[in-house]
């Protein structure tokens, strides 16, 4: 039972379909690159197909040497070179010079690196919603680094401010970046873990900085700085545990921010480039353990499953914006993934290459090449898989 309902048909038709869809395109759009380059150089390309086989009947065309092909498995694309590892025929990728080679195996990482950047900045230039409900510090832990930090400058009366974060803090900035509500301090802060952050603080009406620094490993439920936030606001009464109800923002306020595209550029790139730093972080401190910026509960890797489940999650609580900047963060991960050195990716090929050139142009043999792809491909499907079973019951759990 628990399962058909973590499964009910719409709600796995929401999340799963455009999760395929983003798929697909990312990587076709990623065999495009080594489908134009190959091309370019005269390589042999003998099918370009999307999704994978067994090939849909009917849905096969030929055009000159290359065969066009729909496939019935929906989970990406494949462009199929002649001989990839044995360059037999003069018209082969292992015959094609390796600076060739090269161009062909990194043209699809480039394909998803350059597409992250477009649909980066445009998400920044669709219209969303901004809350400008600022962010105040509700209570702050002790013995922590928020009661440690340095704050200068003087009170409106001319007096020095009492040392460490307060209760009733107005966060405006961190490190130069404009706070106005809690998730962009919350954001802002996982940018620069391990650090000592400049910020800026409104308290009593006086401008404050603060020296305050980010710990990779708190103690449990604390933080990397040891505060909790809310959003500043007012409530009518206190109830029998001192919590206040009847409550309301005190800036309950938005605007709506979009940004040309002289703007959205730059701001796609650095927000991709911050994206890359945020996903250090994360996996420093899981892997590491401890609190830091770890979410409570949620694994440090997650399967297609797993993505496919925050991808219906995104389109019910942030819509269609977000999902645009996570199909970016899924092409830069697309080319993050295959430009590691393992066998079967792009990575893995490069790597070789690199090997040839190091053992003076002594290539590896043709078999002995392909058996470390088809390795290489043996564990990335057992690793799918598995992440995959973890995923699903992580779900129904």
């Amino acid at each position: 039972m628990t399962f058909l309902v973590a499964f009910e048909p719409l709600t796995l038709m929401r999340a799963v379909f455009p999760f395929l869809g983003i798929l697909v395109v990312l990587v076709v759009l990623h065999e495009l690159g080594h489908f134009i380059t190959a091309k370019a150089f005269g390589i042999k390309v003998l099918e370009f197909g999307i999704g994978f086989p067994p090939r849909i009947k009917g849905l096969v065309w030929r055009r000159g040497e290359t065969e066009y092909t729909i496939n019935w498995l929906p989970i990406g694309g494949f462009v199929r070179l002649l001989g990839e590892e044995d360059p037999g025929d003069p018209r082969s990728l292992a015959a094609a010079p390796r600076w060739k080679r090269l161009v062909v195996m990194f043209a699809g990482i480039f394909m998803n690196v350059v597409i992250a950047i477009v649909l980066m900045s445009v998400g920044f230039m669709v219209p969303r919603e901004r809350s400008l409900s600022l962010a105040q510090i509700t209570a702050t832990s002790p013995n922590s680094p928020a009661t440690d930090s340095v704050i200068s400058g003087e009170m409106q009366d001319g007096s020095k401010p009492v040392q460490g974060l307060q209760a009733g803090d107005i966060v405006l900035e961190i490190e130069g970046k404009e706070i106005k509500n809690t998730g962009e301090l919350r954001y802002a802060s996982r940018l620069h873990l391990g650090e000592t952050q400049d910020w800026v603080i409104s308290r009593a009406g006086s401008r404050l900085e603060a020296q305050v620094y980010a710990r990779w490993h708190p103690p449990e439920l604390e933080g990397p700085i040891g505060i909790q936030i809310g959003a500043p606001g007012t409530c009518s009464d206190i109830d029998a545990e001192g919590l206040g109800i009847n409550c309301r923002l005190l800036y309950d306020f938005s605007e709506n921010v979009s940004y040309p595209v002289w703007e959205a550029v730059p701001r796609g790139l650095e927000a991709l480039l911050e994206t890359v730093i945020l996903t250090k972080n994360e996996l420093q401190v899981r892997i590491g353990g401890g609190g830091g910026a770890a979410t409570k509960g949620e694994p440090a890797f997650q399967g297609p499953v797993g993505i496919a489940a925050i991808t219906g999650d995104i389109i019910d609580q942030a819509g269609w914006r977000s999902l645009i900047e996570l199909a970016a963060l899924l092409s830069f991960n697309l080319a993050v993934f295959n430009v590691l050195p393992l066998p079967m990716l792009d990575g893995g090929r490069i790597f070789l290459v690199f090997v040839e050139i190091l053992r003076g142009g002594r290539r590896i043999a043709p078999e002995k090449e392909a058996l470390i792809h088809l390795t290489g491909f043996a564990l990335l499907m057992a690793g799918t898989v598995a992440m995959t079973f973890m995923d699903i019951q992580r779900i129904v759990t």
